[in-house]
């Protein structure tokens, strides 16, 4: 069947639309660069990665505007912001509450550099408040905040590639694709003066503000009324604004603040000069967007924390500035992040980037595969056994590209390819079912056990979506893709095994290694110690 997918605005799963089903456009709101972003931030990139390496994969089906099957080749234009203008640390608020995000980076920058003397530190030191000090700090001047922006993004981009998220890998050659919000000012002011010469926007005071009243189907997207946000709901009404606005859920298009440590010449409202200022945060997402992919969009993504207010607010505005009836046809939001059962939280020492995870070892695939594994549209639960027990699932499949026999017939294997490829596609297709396409592929591994040259290019055409054996590898000695050299494939209770045992030896506890040692002889396995603290395995 044709790929479906949960459509946020329509509250229901329905096929995937293309207005052109050879090439999707794809928008992904992307990072604000004050810090580090999580796991919980790469959650949601990663699983829009999923869906667009779905998308160019001849594996999936498209519906065309008639319903018809659409299984050609297939392009997709996916953009991801960078959000290098500082907005308000409380999102929810229209009218630009809270501390701006990039002020607070500068004086959390500026408490860690002084912590370390003025140099960069030797040892990470974790902010109370928010963020990690980093080696390279003492090369910003935390007083600049388009250095911050500028040495956040980088390192964003650098885990992104890492994680093998593919916009951010085609970035290095098409920088539009991951355009910046401070390079597209001109493009926001435009939008601005053009909502407010249609009569969507007005000015008030120092701000100029987006009319919802004039958009009939506003809170379409979230679910929520005019009448609720009346009230207050969402935490988006501020007294100190409120005689100023049309309606309490008018949302900010732009600030005059000539104290604002970002600030530009600001937007002509009806001929008049706005004095300097910055941009609404959801003005930002519109622009970018419509600048790459055009006034319509066949795929909008983002966090479901970006639903409200953020993505309602950029359909109205984005649908009010082009005069069409959508901005996007479908919405695609990942839900929250949990880590061990929990919140992340750093008070309870759950919260981790990406980076931290590398630093302590965890291969990049095995990240990635952790972050996937979970439907989308469900809590994920992020665990330490989850991180190894994927880095096994990942060797086996290693393994059984390295088992490929050149002389094997593939006839042989034939019907176990067509049943995996039909699970595969059949789970895909139905909502990103990733944890049943994960099925068939184990039970395809397990049904093959000398692997034909087919056999291992459906499993490559497989990783082509779930874009996990193209990653970095990690050292051989310190994980077990170095202990099965002699083709051998065991459960993962002995690979748990022979981990356990190289711990166990790394911190001198010999009993402990030689116990482990005759477990595994137990269970057929001869152990052989070599050079470099690599491990020979063979059958006994």
């Amino acid at each position: 069947m044709p790929l479906e997918l949960y459509n946020t605005l329509t509250r229901g799963q329905e096929p995937l639309t293309p207005a052109d089903p050879a090439h999707v456009t794809f928008y992904t709101c992307g990072p604000t660069v004050y810090d580090d972003a999580h796991i919980g931030n790469f959650r949601s990139f990663l699983a829009a990665d999923l869906l667009r390496r779905f998308l160019e994969s001849p594996l999936c089906t498209l519906s065309d505007a008639s319903g018809a099957p659409h299984t050609g080749p297939r392009a997709v234009t996916h953009v991801m912001n960078i959000t290098d203008v500082g907005h308000m640390t409380d999102d929810d608020d229209a009218d630009g509450g809270g501390e701006d995000k990039m002020e607070a980076a500068s004086k959390r920058l500026a408490e860690q550099q002084a912590a370390a003397g003025g140099q960069p530190s030797a040892k990470k030191h974790e902010s109370k408040k928010s963020g990690t000090a980093h080696a390279s700090l003492g090369s910003i001047d935390p007083r600049d905040p388009r250095q911050i922006a500028a040495f956040y993004a980088e390192r964003f981009v650098e885990d992104a590639r890492r994680l093998g998220l593919k916009v951010a890998i085609e970035s290095e050659a098409d920088p539009t694709v991951m355009p910046r919000a401070s390079e597209r000012i001109d493009q926001m002011k435009a939008m601005i003066e053009s909502l407010a010469e249609r009569g969507y926007a007005y000015r008030a005071g120092d701000a100029v503000y987006f009319d919802v009243q004039r958009f009939p189907s506003y809170g379409a997207l979230s679910g929520n009324s005019l009448d609720a946000l009346k009230g207050g709901a969402g935490g988006r009404v501020s007294d100190e604004h409120q005689s100023e606005k049309h309606h309490p859920a008018d949302f900010l298009l732009w600030k005059s603040d000539p104290s604002h440590l970002m600030k530009w010449p600001g937007p002509k409202i009806n001929g008049e000069q706005m004095p300097e200022g910055y941009p609404g945060w959801h003005i930002e997402c519109s622009a970018m967007a419509r600048e790459r992919l055009g006034d319509e969009l066949d795929l909008h993504s983002g966090g479901e924390d970006n639903i409200f207010p953020h993505h309602e607010c950029e359909r109205a505005q984005s649908c009010c500035t082009t005069g069409s009836d959508t901005f996007a046809r479908h919405w695609f939001h990942p839900r929250f992040l949990m880590v061990e059962g929990e919140k992340m939280s750093k008070s309870k020492g759950n919260f981790f980037t990406a980076r931290d995870l590398f630093d302590k070892g965890h291969e990049p695939a095995a990240v990635r595969l952790e972050l996937l594994k979970t439907h989308y549209r469900a809590n994920a639960n992020f665990t330490e056994q989850g991180l190894k027990d994927g880095a096994r699932v990942i060797e086996r499949w290693r393994q059984f590209i390295a088992r490929t026999d050149a002389k094997a017939d593939p006839a042989t294997t034939a019907d176990a390819r067509r049943t995996a490829q039909a699970g595969f596609v059949r789970a895909m297709e139905d909502d990103l079912n990733v944890a049943g396409a994960l099925g068939s592929i184990n039970s395809f591994i397990t049904a093959v056990p000398t692997p034909s040259e087919q056999d291992a290019s459906l499993l490559r055409n497989f990783d082509a979506v779930l874009g996990l054996l193209e990653l970095e590898r990690p050292a051989a000695e310190e994980t077990s893709i170095g202990l099965f050299a002699a083709g051998l494939d065991p459960d993962p209770r002995v690979i748990e095994l022979l981990e356990l045992r190289r711990d166990a030896r790394k911190s001198k506890d010999f009993a402990a290694a030689d116990a482990i040692r005759n477990e595994l002889t137990a269970l057929g396995f001869a152990i052989k110690d070599a050079p470099g603290g690599k491990v020979e395995v063979s059958r006994a």
